[in-house]
């Protein structure tokens, strides 16, 4: 795929500090060139239901949302891919598992913004490019059987990706953001709403209660023209607790209070546990601490605990993103640090094992 080399239209007073226009591939360019195919479009519609009824408490099953921090390498996606899917085979009367396949990075300052839009790695920011892989990876991710879970932050990436995708969520850095969740209001799938980063829970639910309203915002249709859409709603949003600047927010006062808080806001008492981030203080040795203290939690009879969410990949750990990319090491993140393979499938198959033990004792 070729791409055309960026144009520039100076002025007197606009794009000042802008260095050129490079024009993009419209999404129904990109979807006919990667089709939704029948069989992605049913793990995406069945993996949609199942969080759905998970979240409002139809299904007494576990949402799991496992993988990457970030998607760098296509082919080690795949793998990692292929692995979760038949683990998924293996838990899937007590788990509902998705796959995080996230590709676009919030920074706080600067740093590598993720696949979407810096494929090569290289600072070309050939996003074009990152389109066509994203999409790719996405559907050959959902034809393996195994849902998609993605974060939403690009404004025009879910007109080109998000047919793909059963789960998303909000990141704590725009959950606070009107433009996001407006933008939520439109999403077709359920929604998560991390907490921000401060800690505070409410931000999120009053996120959740925005979303759930109709909006307008603009961005693009299929054929990449500019538009004003006009949403129903997303009524399938739910908290993610992931600790803030005063530590972690795992604990059951906090799942109390966020089950709260949302019972009190007229919603459903629907809450996921992210195992990194500050609930594990950054440190991915720490995330099955907070697995175990959360499937406890479910085991005690606290219901409001809906959902999981791990950083994992194929290696533990994590690596910077060196000068010569021939010298990355295979399957270790190049984001936050995540737990291995090995130590992914035994807390799976660990959750799976003490989500038996509570039907058989609730």
């Amino acid at each position: 795929m070729t791409h055309p080399e960026p144009t520039i239209h100076a002025g007197r007073t606009e794009n000042l500090n802008v260095s050129g226009f490079t024009p993009l591939i419209t999404p129904r360019a990109l979807k006919a060139r990667h089709p939704l195919t029948p069989q992605a479009e049913a793990t995406v519609l069945a993996g949609r239901r199942a969080a759905q009824d998970i979240l409002h408490g139809r299904d007494d099953r576990l949402l799991v949302v496992v993988g990457p921090c970030s998607i760098h390498d296509h082919e080690q996606a795949l793998d990692y891919a292929r692995r979760l899917a038949g683990l998924r085979e293996r838990v899937n009367d007590r788990l509902e598992v998705h796959m995080r396949v996230y590709v676009d990075k919030p920074r706080t300052t600067v740093g590598w913004r993720g696949y979407l839009l810096d494929p090569d790695m290289n600072g070309a920011n050939d996003i074009n490019k990152g389109l066509e892989l994203t999409r790719k990876l996405m559907v050959q991710v959902s034809e393996l059987g195994l849902p998609v879970a993605t974060e939403l932050l690009d404004p025009f990436a879910p007109q080109y990706v998000f047919d793909a995708v059963a789960w998303a969520c909000l990141g704590a850095r725009t959950t606070e953001s009107q433009t996001h969740r407006v933008m939520s209001s439109a999403v077709s799938a359920p929604m998560g709403f991390k907490n921000g980063t401060g800690g505070g829970i409410k931000l999120a639910v009053d996120a959740i209660v925005a979303a759930r309203a109709s909006h307008a915002f603009f961005t693009i249709d299929d054929d990449g023209q500019a538009c004003i859409v006009h949403t129903l709603g997303n009524p399938d949003g739910h908290v993610i607790l992931r600790g803030g600047r005063g530590g972690p927010n795992y604990a059951p006062q906090f799942v109390k209070e966020a089950a709260g808080l949302m019972t009190a806001a007229g919603l459903p008492p629907a809450v996921m546990v992210d195992c990194s981030h500050a609930n594990s203080g950054s440190d991915h040795t720490r995330q099955s601490l907070v697995w175990r203290d959360v499937l406890h939690q479910r085991a005690a009879g606290q219901d409001a605990v809906r959902g999981l969410m791990i950083e994992s990949n194929l290696r533990p750990g994590k690596q910077g993103i060196p000068s010569d990319l021939s010298t990355l090491v295979p399957g270790l993140s190049v984001t936050d640090a995540c737990v291995g393979w090995d130590e992914t499938e035994a807390l799976l198959l660990e959750a799976h094992a003490a989500l038996g033990r509570e039907r058989v004792t609730g």
